[in-house]
């Protein structure tokens, strides 16, 4: 049996014309001869009623500290909701369909509530309606605990949700639909001549994800790769290839020149709203010691880290900088803070051990006026923290340094 897993997003499932759109694909891949399970988000964005965002104003309006067993109780029906609609669609087209909960179609979680860890996927409930010729929908971004409690998965639950379907059955591929024709070399509303990317690795899209790309939560990229499952990108609103996710020629259909090119830089991606903070460390490493685990145990993450003898520089929210500026007072650190602050960062599996690329980098922004605040690596990223004000005059100087949006 070939089992394809096909995902949804919100913005493709959020009207009657979306839902067509879902379910001639849907019947396209019945006609193909292919067992197909549909997992689908919650509909709509914030201010839809039945989107998760909508759920939480309206839990947090009767109770701002409810608790989070009860919140997740309120938050999985938004997926429910939207998977009994798409069956609906689909069943007036002639399809024979099922719906399952994430429990139901045995995803076990920890029990996080709000951010729950997928723990094992039991195959079998899906596999028993595939096998009688049932399309399964399935409703993502949630699923059940061993002792039977209802949990979500947190931000991107439903890509989650979509790639360890696809690992637990062993799919051909897992497409996740989405309104955009694919991963692109940057975010379109900066860069209009950004390019969508034909075919790329795991690696490049999971830290492309990490660093603020928005189009496939890095989790579900992680999984995929897990299970050497390839993932493609594609629109719901037009046809197209989309961007095909793998680091297997043969399921890319591709050579390998195409797949690993000349170029060391795949996208350029960005996060905004970060706050830079400088501290001097009086007792050396205790002061940084305490520095750092004061930060964590009052949840604040740290990103961008610089550390030498005598200071640190790092990056926090900007939501969250009021906080971070308190905890160090309280240990007798006051740290310098400079708001308004934007990452950029350049990515690509190509740039490991490769002379020049912070050259390019460096050179690229320096051109374009924009000054470097910080700086930070890894083995396929390069980092600069910018003002925010200059972030789309970064993005697109970086983009244009690496002729992105010229066909490799």
């Amino acid at each position: 049996m070939r089992i394809i897993v096909q995902k949804y997003g919100g913005t493709s499932v959020a009207t009657p014309e979306g839902r067509e759109l879902v379910a001639e694909r849907v019947e396209r891949a019945v006609r193909e001869g292919l067992a197909t399970v549909v997992v689908v988000s919650a509909m709509g964005r914030q201010g839809a009623p039945y989107a998760t965002d909508t759920l939480i104003q309206l839990a947090y309006a009767a109770c701002p500290e409810l608790a989070p067993r009860e919140l997740d109780l309120l938050l999985s029906c938004g997926e429910i909701i939207s998977s009994v609609v798409v069956a609906g669609t689909l069943k007036e087209r002639g399809l024979p369909v099922v719906v399952l909960t994430g429990g139901q179609a045995g995803i076990v979680t920890d029990d996080t509530f709000g951010s729950a860890h997928i723990l094992k996927v039991d195959p079998g409930p899906m596999l028993v309606r595939l096998r009688e010729g049932r399309v399964v929908v399935v409703a993502g971004f949630q699923g059940r605990t061993q002792a039977g409690e209802i949990t979500t998965l947190g931000r991107g639950g439903s890509d989650t949700t979509a790639a360890a379907v696809g690992g637990a059955l062993k799919a051909e591929v897992v497409e996740i639909y989405t309104d955009v024709d694919g991963v692109k070399t940057a975010d379109p509303r900066l860069v209009p001549d950004a390019r969508t990317l034909t075919v790329t690795t795991y690696d490049e899209i999971a830290q492309m994800a990490h660093y603020g790309a928005k189009v496939v939560h890095p989790r579900a990229v992680e999984i995929a790769m897990q299970h050497r499952v390839p993932l493609r990108i594609k629109s719901t609103f037009q046809d197209g290839p989309g961007t095909l996710i793998t680091y297997s020629m043969e399921a890319a259909g591709t050579s390998w020149s195409e797949l690993h090119s000349d170029n060391p830089v795949t996208g350029v991606t960005h996060v905004s709203g970060l706050a830079q903070l400088s501290i001097a460390a009086p007792d050396g490493p205790a002061s940084l010691q305490s520095a750092f685990r004061t930060l964590a145990d009052s949840g604040i993450s740290v990103d961008l880290i610089n550390v030498s003898p005598g200071t640190a520089t790092f990056c926090v929210e900007e939501r969250k900088q009021h906080q971070a500026r308190n905890v160090l007072s309280g240990i007798g650190l006051v740290p310098a803070v400079r708001t308004g602050c934007a990452k950029v960062s350049v990515v690509g599996s190509g740039m490991r051990g490769r002379p020049g690329v912070m050259a390019t980098v460096v050179e690229g922004l320096a051109r374009a006026g924009v000054e470097i605040l910080q700086t930070a690596d890894s083995h396929v990223t390069i980092s600069c923290l910018v003002e925010g004000a200059q972030l789309q005059m970064a993005v697109q100087a970086l983009h244009d340094a690496f002729s992105l949006g010229t066909p490799a």
